[in-house]
């Protein structure tokens, strides 16, 4: 039939149009910001830095390798690597951001940050409501600003969350073995090495004249 097509796209369009009036599960709009819906896992809007336990200086994983700075398309990363070092998530000293700043004014939530970390430091956060009056000062956040913690990011990201700690927590166990081991191989080799060692026979008393 001629124009069968445009007849059932019409009534498909009325039925998803009336529908919406009668059928809360598929009303469009919500009474913003009085109501809000819940933001899918998968959303993203600007990174921020995970940090574990409670200091955010002492947990952040962050340790300032300058991958996401040269990665990053529009350039709104800038870090400044410190001098000193302080131990990781495995206990090996590592270096670590004295500045990370990003310009959200610039950064198109590209994500590519994320991808290109090899620590699990950067994430993408799901909060939108950063309206400020001040245009530059006030979209240019900090490393304090950015960082929170692993608990947030479980908040908002709970499947991600999960592989990555289990990833995290499988190369920790990978090192502290690796580490028993060395230790385990040296103490045997010290023990080898003072068996292999002669003792030397013990003097002769003097007798008295």
């Amino acid at each position: 039939m001629l124009g069968e097509g445009i007849i059932k796209g019409m009534a498909e369009t009325a039925r998803n149009f009336i529908g919406s009036y009668v059928d809360e599960e598929r009303l469009t709009t919500v009474q913003y910001p009085e109501e809000r819906l819940p933001a899918q896992e998968a959303a993203r809007n600007f990174p921020f830095l995970v940090f574990d336990g409670a200091d955010p200086h002492a947990g952040l994983r962050c340790v300032a390798c300058q991958i996401c700075e040269k990665e990053c398309p529009p350039q709104c990363i800038y870090i400044e690597k410190s001098k000193d070092k302080k131990p990781d998530y495995v206990g090996k000293p590592q270096f670590y951001p004295a500045v990370f700043d990003i310009d959200t004014s610039v950064c198109m939530s590209c994500q590519i940050c994320v991808e290109v970390c090899p620590f699990e430091a950067i994430k993408m956060d799901n909060e939108f409501e950063l309206s400020t009056t001040d245009r530059f000062e006030g979209l240019l956040l900090n490393k304090h600003q950015l960082a929170k913690s692993n608990e947030y990011y479980h908040k908002i990201h709970p499947t991600e969350s999960a592989e990555v700690d289990s990833l995290l927590a499988a190369e920790k166990a990978k090192v502290e073995a690796k580490a028993r081991a060395e230790a385990e191989a040296k103490a045997k080799a010290a023990a080898a090495a003072k068996a292999a060692v002669p003792s030397l026979p013990k003097p002769a008393p003097v007798s008295a004249a």
